[in-house]
C-alpha cells in the first residue's frame, strides 16, 4: 500500500486535473494560508512578547491581591458551600465532601478585619502550596458583620477561594471539624520539574 498522497498535475485526462480546471474557471481561488482574517490587525511582535511577559508575571507566586475586595455574594450563616473546576474527578470532591481527605494545615480567620483575612488567605494558600500541601482548612465561622446583615468573611472567603488559581475544590467542613463555620480546601499539584 502506497503511503504517500497522490500529487494532482494540471493534466485534464487526470480526474484530479480536470476538476481544479473547473474550479479554476468558476473563479474559485487556491487559500494561500490556513489564518482566519479576522479583519483585525495583527499585533506587532513587541506587544506579543510584552503580553507574555504580563501572563507570566501575573501567574507567579509572589503576587499579592490576587483575591477580590469588592462586593461579593452573600451566603447565609448555615449554608453549605461548594466549589469545584470543572474537571475534578467526582471521587476526588466526593472524598473531601465526606472529610476523607485529610487535611495538613489550617487558618483560623476569626479576629480579623476583613483586609487582614484577605491577605492573611492569600498568604496561607501561597505558602500551602509552596509547601507542596494537597488538602488544607480554613475556618471562617459564621458570625454575622459589625455592620452587615450576613457572615462577612464566610461570604468573602466563599469568593475568594473561587478566584484563587490553585484552589482545585472547596466545600463546608463535616461538623468533626466545623461544619459550616469551616471549608476543606483542595490545592492543585505544583508541577514538578
Amino acid at each position: 500500500m502506497n503511503r504517500r498522497r497522490h500529487a494532482p498535475d494540471d493534466d485534464p485526462a487526470d480526474d484530479f486535473g480536470a476538476f481544479r480546471q473547473a474550479l479554476e474557471a468558476a473563479g474559485v481561488r487556491r487559500i494561500r494560508t490556513n489564518r482566519a482574517d479576522t479583519g483585525k490587525p495583527r499585533p506587532a511582535v513587541a506587544d506579543k512578547a510584552a503580553r507574555r511577559k504580563a501572563a507570566v508575571e501575573s501567574q507567579t507566586l509572589n503576587t499579592t491581591g490576587r483575591t477580590s475586595d469588592g462586593r461579593v455574594e452573600a451566603v447565609r450563616p448555615s449554608e453549605y458551600l461548594e466549589f469545584s473546576v470543572p474537571d475534578l474527578p467526582w471521587r476526588t470532591l466526593s472524598q473531601l465532601k465526606r472529610g476523607k481527605t485529610g487535611w495538613q494545615a489550617g487558618l483560623d480567620l476569626h479576629g480579623y478585619t476583613l483586609e487582614e483575612a484577605r491577605l492573611e488567605l492569600e498568604s496561607f494558600l501561597r505558602d500551602a502550596a509552596g509547601q507542596g500541601l494537597r488538602c488544607v482548612i480554613v475556618v471562617h465561622g459564621k458570625a454575622w458583620g459589625a455592620t452587615a446583615d450576613f457572615p462577612v468573611l464566610k461570604s468573602h472567603t466563599n469568593a475568594w477561594l473561587r478566584e484563587w488559581p490553585g484552589v482545585l475544590a472547596f466545600c463546608s467542613a463535616t461538623d468533626v471539624d466545623g461544619g459550616t463555620g469551616a471549608v476543606y480546601v483542595l490545592l492543585r499539584r505544583a508541577a514538578r520539574g
